[in-house]
């Protein structure tokens, strides 16, 4: 996931699959950089934090942090977010369901920029 291109990249056994416009943290807040393995995988999150936001698909990968559906598709592209990686609901059920086909150990989130 590329932070300064508002882009993540998504491969399947070193076959890119997906190019996916995503918004990470805006001004105020971060996202951080690292490599990572999602801990856990929520169908549907509310966020105790932000008022009870939704979060479709959510694929937590360090602490509260995930990469996770939003509704606000017109801002995927440019940082918006609390922190969180958010992409389109179409993309964040497919990365769902990969991680639940192919398992969490065997996924790596790479975060940079």
């Amino acid at each position: 996931m590329d932070k300064a291109r508002q882009r993540m990249r998504v491969y399947l056994d070193d076959r890119l699959i997906g190019i996916w416009k995503v918004s990470t943290a805006r001004r105020g807040y971060w996202t951080p950089d690292g490599v990572y393995h999602p801990y856990s995988l929520e169908r549907m999150h509310y966020s105790r934090k932000y008022h009870n936001s939704p979060m479709p698909w959510s694929v937590f990968f360090k602490g509260g942090f995930a990469i996770h559906g939003t509704y606000a598709i017109r801002r995927l592209g440019h940082p918006a977010s609390h922190g969180c990686v958010r992409v389109h609901p179409r993309n964040a059920r497919r990365l769902y369901h990969l991680i639940r086909r192919y398992g969490k150990r065997y996924t790596r989130i790479v975060i940079t920029g």
